[in-house]
């Protein structure tokens, strides 16, 4: 027994000495105070609006870091109530607590659980993990002593209590208090404490924001600890459940936008792990309308998305889904689904830009390109028709006949010129919308449309700061690039807008001037609308993720109905806007008048035989005495060609043509008699030449 005793002595003096030993080196290896106070865990993001209104805030938040003078006392108390009532007296393990949990395993069969003090907790919180193992849970219990050892009591505490998750992303006790009660942790009351100090043992169970009678609940329980232990008086009575919550004001459909811009920090930012703060394009007003337009006007079983931005590219509301908490899946920055005849627009500016013009006649009529034969949704054919009718009414036989006369590479090529970033193919029936497509290009393509045929580069991040307000990042536009020339931008604007007001897109109608295509595809699994109104340009898709047919969906019914409805409040602070739709051709494709054509006969002169001018203006020189001849340099020809010109082109024609000039088959400058006696040759008259004319004043030209 001796033996057995000393043995035993012995044993326990090595444990105790190997213990100093680590407890005294862990010691040694443990950052300052200050060094504890700095760490944080994570990086914090405050996304605001382009009002400057906070949207959502991402990532952890620290809030202020309050000293321990400044932390309420009964924030203390319900904190050591709860979680460690012995904390002033144990050194960072609690013996009575751990013999107590140790004796309730054994005879009650259960797990050792519920022993970590709040120094273990700390320790566990900044140095280790959760994992509920043993070598963890024998690290943490040496840490724990080794802060015991370096820091007092009230330094322990005090990064305790401004250091633990409380839940919602919030870390210590003023971002807790600021995120459920709307005020700093200096001015928490009992029950605001006993709600605080009740979400350590579970933040996601206990949370207010995420069930408020468990939480109410839970801080009962804290209040009867203080009570017992002594720490409030028995009399005092506090209702937990009297407490006003911070409401919660984001939306969900938000962290669409916030998926889509914040990965564009890598680019933008140099590597940084303080909290900043993002001022986005995003208007909450529009965004709060694009989702009830989605969800009002999205057939049942189906998803729907939109995308809306302003005339510089600025993204103003970006829906990815019906609903963010069931599916993060991000429909309009993601997913690739087939336009449908939207995809028209590419076709029409190529033929627009190849020499076509709204008014010109093409026929609706069977057509077979390489096989293919393309049919209308109607299934008729209307015959003869201008351009402008076969675009509002979406003829797919007119869109096929356009793509093979400019080239399908052409409309390719027209595509990627305004924005298209994914896989184009260049088969005949790529002019239906057969290339899968995103949501947010396509809107970029008519914005694009929208800015005169120039350049539009979606952006959703307007700047960048520190949480003191120090400036990392701000947004500056391009230069714009002049995709097509102007009148091509006018005359497909023109289409767009008559595609509104009389064709496929009626329901797009919003009581202002709207420009815009519908689209669909084979049996009804794809529907679009894209259009814009006042400087704001707008995409709707509609569909099924997993591409099945969705019953009596098309581009013109519910897309479009979707886009009014969110249109109307986008452009209701905006004023009216007419759309330019004048076409100022080029001067190839223009049929000119007499006078553009000659010019003015006045600006002409005349030689005679001999080569010697006549003064201008007094008619033309006798038969056989000289032609008009235009000087180098001078626009027109003379009157004889006047009198021989001939349209340049056919009306009836498809594009109009560059004019020939007009001076092919004039007569010669002098009589052939005249220049063969000039040159030495033979065969002419032997007449002496005419007595040439007075030589007229020099005139400057």
């Amino acid at each position: 027994m001796r033996r057995l005793v000393i043995g035993g002595g012995m044993a326990v003096l090595l444990v105790l000495l190997f213990t100093a030993l680590a407890v005294a080196f862990a010691a040694r290896s443990l950052p300052s105070f200050y060094q504890l106070q700095a760490t944080q865990v994570g990086q914090t993001i405050v996304v605001r609006a382009r009002d400057g209104s906070e949207i959502v805030e991402l990532g952890p938040s620290f809030g202020e870091w309050l000293d321990s003078s400044e932390i309420p006392q009964v924030m203390k108390d319900a904190m050591i109530s709860v979680e460690d009532q012995r904390f002033q007296s144990h050194f960072g393990i609690d013996p009575v607590r751990l013999t107590g949990a140790i004796i309730e395993g054994v005879t009650g069969d259960e797990r050792i659980g519920g022993t970590s003090t709040i120094t273990q907790q700390l320790a566990r919180n900044v140095f280790l993990n959760s994992n509920r193992t043993l070598d963890r849970k024998l690290r943490e219990a040496v840490l724990a002593m080794a802060l015991e050892w370096k820091f007092s009591k009230e330094q322990i505490l005090e990064l305790y209590l401004n250091k633990v998750y409380f839940g919602g992303g919030a870390y210590g006790i003023d971002s807790a208090s600021r995120k459920f009660f709307s005020h700093p942790a200096t001015d928490l009351s009992t029950a605001e404490a006993a709600i605080i100090a009740g979400l350590v043992k579970a933040p996601s169970r206990y949370s207010p924001t995420a069930d408020v009678d468990a939480a109410v609940s839970r801080a009962g329980v804290v209040l009867r600890l203080m009570k017992e232990q002594g720490r409030i008086a028995d009399s005092v009575t506090i209702d937990p459940s009297a407490v006003k919550l911070k409401e919660e004001t984001g939306q969900n459909s938000v962290r669409y936008f916030t998926d889509w811009a914040l990965p564009q920090l890598d680019l933008l930012l140099p590597e940084t792990f303080e909290p900043i703060e993002v001022w986005t394009t995003l208007d909450t007003g529009m965004q709060r309308a694009a989702t009830a337009s989605i969800k009002a006007n999205t057939p049942e079983g189906a998803q729907g998305a939109l995308v809306s931005m302003d005339r510089d590219g600025a993204v103003l509301a970006l829906v990815g889904g019906t609903d963010y908490v069931e599916t993060n899946y991000n429909r309009a920055t993601d997913a690739v689904r087939q336009p449908g005849s939207s995809w028209k627009l590419f076709v029409y500016l190529a033929a627009l830009e190849a020499g076509y013009t709204p008014e010109d006649r093409v026929v609706d009529t069977p057509v077979t390109i390489d096989g293919w034969s393309p049919r209308n949704s109607g299934g008729g054919f209307a015959g003869e028709m201008d351009l402008r009718s076969a675009f509002a009414y979406s003829k797919n036989t007119v869109a096929a006949q356009l793509g093979n006369e400019v080239g399908f590479g052409t409309v390719s090529s027209m595509a990627r010129r305004f924005g298209i970033t994914t896989p184009i193919s260049t088969y005949p029936s790529m002019v239906l919308g057969t290339s899968e497509v995103r949501l947010i290009d396509m809107t970029r393509a008519f914005a694009g449309v929208s800015a005169g045929g120039q350049s539009v580069e979606p952006y959703g991040i307007l700047k960048v700061t520190t949480s003191d307000g120090e400036l990392l990042y701000q947004h500056e536009r391009s230069d714009p690039v002049q995709l097509v020339p102007d009148y091509v931008a006018a005359g497909i604007t023109d289409l767009l807008q008559t595609a509104v007001n009389t064709g496929t897109g009626r329901a797009a109608q919003i009581g202002r001037p709207v420009a815009g295509k519908t689209g669909t595809t084979n049996s009804n699994k794809d529907g679009y609308f894209v259009g814009f109104s006042s400087g704001v340009t707008t995409g709707v898709w509609m569909g099924r993720d997993d591409n099945a047919r969705v019953a009596s969906l098309q581009g013109g019914r519910a897309p479009a109905q979707a886009f009014a409805a969110f249109m109307r409040y986008a452009v209701k602070d905006r004023p009216v806007e007419e759309f330019e739709t004048e076409l100022q051709l080029p001067e190839w494709q223009m049929e000119p008048d007499d006078e553009q054509f000659f010019g003015d006969p006045d600006d002409y002169y005349f030689i005679d035989e001999q080569g010697n001018l006549i003064e201008p203006g007094r008619g033309a020189p006798p038969p056989g005495q000289g032609a008009p001849f235009p000087v180098e340099g001078e626009p027109g020809v003379g009157e004889a060609d006047r009198r021989r010109a001939v349209p340049a082109t056919d009306p009836q024609r498809q594009p109009a043509r560059p004019p020939q000039q007009p001076n092919e088959g004039a007569p010669s400058a002098a009589s052939d008699d005249f220049l063969r006696r000039a040159t030495g040759g033979g065969g002419g008259t032997t007449q002496p030449p005419p007595r040439p004319s007075p030589t007229p004043p020099a005139r400057e030209y």
